[in-house]
């Protein structure tokens, strides 16, 4: 099983993308077939300033809407919420959006996202405006990029 898991799971790659005080780190999505309706998007981001800012939306040509979520259990059930009001990123702080917890919702797809292409979304903060950015597609099944040590230790926003 542990061979199946590392096969989704594609080495980190060194892009990074700044943003005013905001660092954008490790954006990808997961795969989905022609006909899919769905798919799902994580990134880092990190501020490294002194005024909090706000993942307030994104966009793609790919996908009709896209949705800030937070996924969470109760009562042994997997719930999906919209983020309504944004994701607030402190100054210092990580957010990670990753399976389990915060997460891009890409809605409607237009087009096939397909494993090794890399597909452009626009994120959209509050302060730092509109930027856009290269999501490299990993299989449907995948848990991401596997992290350096440093990245695994950052904080998770909850």
């Amino acid at each position: 099983m542990l061979v199946v898991g590392a096969l989704g799971s594609l080495p980190v790659r060194a892009q990074e993308i700044k943003a005013g005080d905001l660092v954008i780190s490790q954006p990808w999505s997961r795969a989905a077939p022609v006909g899919a309706e769905l798919t799902s998007a994580y990134l880092t981001i990190e501020n490294k300033g002194t005024a909090a800012d706000r993942l307030v939306g994104a966009s793609t040509d790919a996908a009709e809407k896209v949705e800030i979520q937070q996924t969470s259990m109760s009562g042994g059930a997997t719930s999906t919420e919209p983020v309504t009001a944004g994701l607030g990123i402190s100054p210092g702080d990580t957010v990670v959006l990753k399976t389990g917890a915060y997460k891009l919702a890409l809605m409607k797809l237009k087009s096939q996202f397909k494993r090794g292409t890399k597909v452009s979304i626009t994120l959209e903060f509050e302060k730092a405006g509109k930027v856009p950015v290269p999501f490299e597609v990993y299989s449907a099944g995948s848990s991401g990029p596997v992290a350096p040590k440093a990245a695994a230790d950052s904080k998770t926003k909850k």
